[in-house]
């Protein structure tokens, strides 16, 4: 017997590498594909309190404790697939540590399943951790340890005893007592197949979240007493530049999430807790009766750096927060509002951007239609003036009614600001940078933003020349972006184009910031060749 359990020659070091990457491909897919499939159905049938998926808690985890550097390093990189990358990378290293498992158990059994026991362990901490997690969201990776496992020694434990006499025998020759290396290899394959197709089948059924999906098709909006509508002339219509109102499909998604929750609204409340006379909590029914308002409003992210698209502009739907708060009665000392998410996520808004006029709203809508899933679906914030990461809460559960000194939000222990008022910036949308154009009259073309302060100019330098004014398209409100275009009389040459907006303070800074702590600044500036 050797020091694992196993008749001497099984594990011992027999095996090649191959055999052993093959083994550990095959038990780490079993160990995540029943782990997730089971997560799926627990989430499914609603028995989750957290988050069961492994995938997704150390995920999770992992953006929980980004620092600031690299969030901002992942999104200028990736953008808004920086959820997918992150997906990419923890499957690179799923795939690298289980070929180790697997290198290791082909040696010494007890070596690998050592560390396939030591990576369940990190990813059960990872689930505890999550927002409303329960000990039953371990039963799925529980489970799913056993299997792969089992499999581990399956793969690595039937072989029989083997020597150098096996080099001359044909691959799929039985080896003595064992089976054969060709049935193993091809049960590795087998297993990595099977586990691939449960952590499939684990995604579609947690995501047919089927109340959700069939609530919003069968949605119809509450009337508002005044619509909004698009001035005329507040989109100049120039080719290249971003829509006055983005689309829904194309509006920027920023957030903690990386599976978006499918909520049915028939399950659905808001709940005003805190520093208030009385708790209320309001469900989607009741909701539905408040008197709607429509808002056109700018978004912004933080992470946007100086030009970047992380920004869109739309028609909201929803009941102000004002009034919500008001029948809640806030008592006297509080400063702040924490908002949380469904997902665990919270924002801290200043309490005054709630309560006084500007059109914060319980949002329900976009542009005419529900709120997609991934932008909040049932409910989501939406506060005039402010970076997401302080105020544009999705999947909205909680208001909690307290105090900048009490409390925090998701990002502010993280080295962001607390309050977050978005920066006065501007945009070149055409010419792209690095662009080659025709001489003549060119189109230099983009938005400006100043949200709830009112863009009042838009100035463009050519080659540290003079500031040109450029034509503004009709001011929509105060709370929204106004698009630009300044006609360039271009000569031949390599240029240098530089924008700024102005507000009633002046024009907006020159001075370069990076967006931690508190969003970027600095002109935004290209580079165009006129041919």
């Amino acid at each position: 017997m050797v020091g694992d359990g196993r008749p001497a020659g099984q594990g011992d070091g027999a095996a090649g590498p191959a055999f052993g990457i093959a083994a550990g491909l095959g038990s780490g897919a079993l160990t995540v594909g029943v782990a997730e499939l089971l997560a799926g159905l627990m989430q499914r049938v609603g028995g989750a309190g957290g988050t069961p998926s492994p995938v997704d808690a150390v995920g999770g985890a992992f953006i929980d404790r980004t620092p600031p550097w690299l969030k901002d390093s992942a999104v200028g990189l990736f953008g808004t697939n920086d959820k997918v990358a992150l997906y990419v990378g923890i499957a690179i290293v799923l795939v690298l540590l289980s070929c180790l498992v697997g290198l290791l158990a082909v040696r010494r059994f007890v070596a690998g399943a050592a560390l396939l026991v030591l990576l369940v362990v990190v990813a059960a901490a990872a689930v505890l951790s999550r927002p409303q997690a329960t000990p039953t969201d371990l039963l799925p990776l529980l489970l799913g340890a056993v299997v792969g496992l089992g499999s581990l020694w399956f793969l690595t434990g039937t072989r029989g005893p083997a020597g150098p006499e096996d080099e001359a025998r044909p691959s799929d020759a039985a080896t003595a007592g064992g089976v054969s290396r060709r049935v193993l290899m091809g049960a590795g394959g087998a297993a990595v197949l099977v586990g691939v197709v449960g952590v499939a089948v684990g995604r579609v059924v947690a995501g047919g979240a089927r109340g959700a999906a069939l609530a919003r098709s069968v949605f119809v909006l509450p009337k508002v007493a005044h619509p909004v509508a698009v001035p005329a002339g507040a989109d100049l219509g120039i080719s290249g530049v971003t829509p006055f109102i983005v689309p829904n499909a194309d509006f920027y998604r920023i957030d903690t999430a990386l599976v978006v929750p499918r909520i049915d609204p028939a399950s659905w409340s808001l709940r005003v807790t805190g520093m208030v006379d009385r708790e209320v909590r309001i469900d989607w029914a009741t909701l539905l009766t408040k008197p709607m308002q429509e808002a056109m409003v700018t978004l912004m992210c933080v992470s946007n750096e100086v030009g970047g698209t992380l920004n869109g502009n739309a028609i909201w739907t929803g009941w102000p927060v004002r009034e919500l708060l008001r029948e809640a009665g806030v008592q006297p000392g509080a400063d702040m509002v924490l908002s949380r998410s469904i997902d665990g996520f919270t924002a801290g808004t200043p309490l005054e951007t709630l309560t006084d006029d500007r059109n914060s709203l319980i949002a329900i809508a976009q542009n005419g239609e529900p709120l997609l899933p991934e932008h909040g679906f049932p409910v989501r914030l939406v506060v005039p003036g402010l970076y997401g990461y302080v105020s544009a809460t999705k999947w909205l559960a909680e208001l909690k009614v307290t105090t900048f000194a009490q409390d925090q939000g998701y990002w502010t222990p993280r080295g962001w600001s607390a309050l977050g008022p978005v920066k006065t910036q501007s945009r070149i949308d055409v010419p792209r940078d690095r662009a080659s154009v025709f001489a003549g009259t060119v189109a230099v073309a983009g938005v400006a933003w100043a949200q709830h302060r009112g863009i009042t100019g838009v100035q463009v330098q050519v080659d540290a020349g003079d500031w040109r004014d450029a034509r503004l398209g009709t001011d929509a409100t105060i709370d929204a972006w106004r698009q630009w275009v300044y006609e360039w009389p271009a000569t031949p040459g390599t240029h240098t184009i530089a924008v700024r907006a102005v507000d009633a303070t002046g024009p907006e800074t020159a001075t370069q910031a990076p967006p931690a702590p508190n969003g970027a600044s600095g002109h935004h500036t290209i580079t165009v060749t006129v041919a």
